[in-house]
C-alpha cells in the first residue's frame, strides 16, 4: 500500500466514528467501501461504495472485501456501559471475530481495530471482549494497528469534560500518572486523525496506539 491513495473497507461506517471518518478518507483521495445493513444504505456519505451484508456473518460480505488493502473494524454497541455485557459478547465480539475472518479470507494487508484502554478498574466485560478480538488478530497473523482509547469526547459524548481537572491532578502524581495517561480522554478529532494516519501507514506486524499516541497523532494535524 503506497500511503498516497488506498482502497479501504469499513464495517460500522454509519456509526459514531465511521460516518465522520469516511468523508475524511474520501477527501484524501482514498476509495472507500463500507458494509451496511439494507436499511442503512442511504446513510453512507456520497462517494462511498456500499456492500450490503451482516457484520455478524463474514460469509455475507467477505467476497466483496477485495481488492481493498486496508480493513477498518468499527462495529460495536453504542454508548458502552457495564449493563451491556451481554450485548458486547453477542455483537462486539462476534463482529470482531467475523471481521478478522473476512480480512484473512480477502488477504488484507492492514487491519485497523478500535479496541479500548486496559487494564482498567471498570467495564470489565467490554475490555474482555476487545482483548479477545485483539487476540484473534494476532492468532490469525494479520498486520494490524490497534487503537486503545478510553473515552472519546465529541458531540453527544461530552459529560467527561467535568473530569478534566481530576485528570490534570492525577497525571501529576507519580502513583497515578501511568493509569491517568493510559485511561485519559481523547477528542473525536484526535481519533479521526489517528485513524486516518494509521490507515495509510501499515506496520509490519501489530502496532498499538494508546491514549498518549492517539493524542500526539491528532495534535500534530490540528
Amino acid at each position: 500500500m503506497d500511503g498516497s491513495r488506498s482502497h479501504i473497507f469499513i464495517t460500522g461506517g454509519t456509526g459514531y466514528i465511521g460516518r465522520r471518518l469516511i468523508p475524511r478518507l474520501l477527501a484524501c483521495g482514498h476509495k472507500v467501501t463500507a458494509l451496511v445493513r439494507p436499511e442503512s444504505k442511504g446513510k453512507l456519505p456520497g462517494g462511498c461504495d456500499a456492500v450490503v451484508g451482516n457484520a455478524l456473518d463474514s460469509a455475507s460480505y467477505r467476497e466483496y472485501v477485495a481488492p481493498a488493502s486496508a480493513f477498518v473494524q468499527l462495529v460495536g454497541v453504542t454508548h458502552p456501559s457495564p449493563a451491556k455485557a451481554a450485548e458486547f459478547r453477542s455483537i462486539d465480539l462476534v463482529a470482531g471475530r467475523e471481521a478478522v475472518a473476512a480480512a484473512v479470507f480477502a488477504g488484507i494487508q492492514h487491519f485497523v481495530y478500535v479496541s479500548v484502554a486496559h487494564p482498567a478498574p471498570m467495564m470489565q466485560a467490554y475490555i474482555e471482549v476487545r482483548a479477545d478480538c485483539e487476540k484473534s488478530i494476532r492468532e490469525r497473523g494479520l498486520s494490524a494497528t490497534i487503537l486503545r482509547p478510553w473515552y472519546v469526547l465529541g458531540p453527544g459524548h461530552r459529560w467527561p469534560y467535568v473530569l478534566v481537572p481530576a485528570y490534570w491532578l492525577l497525571q501529576r502524581l507519580p502513583v497515578t500518572r501511568d493509569a491517568a495517561q493510559r485511561l485519559g480522554l481523547v477528542t473525536l478529532e484526535q481519533m479521526l486523525s489517528a485513524l486516518t494516519d494509521a490507515i495509510v501507514s501499515p506496520p509490519q506486524k501489530v502496532r498499538i496506539l494508546g491514549v498518549p499516541e492517539i493524542r500526539r497523532n491528532g495534535s500534530h494535524r490540528s
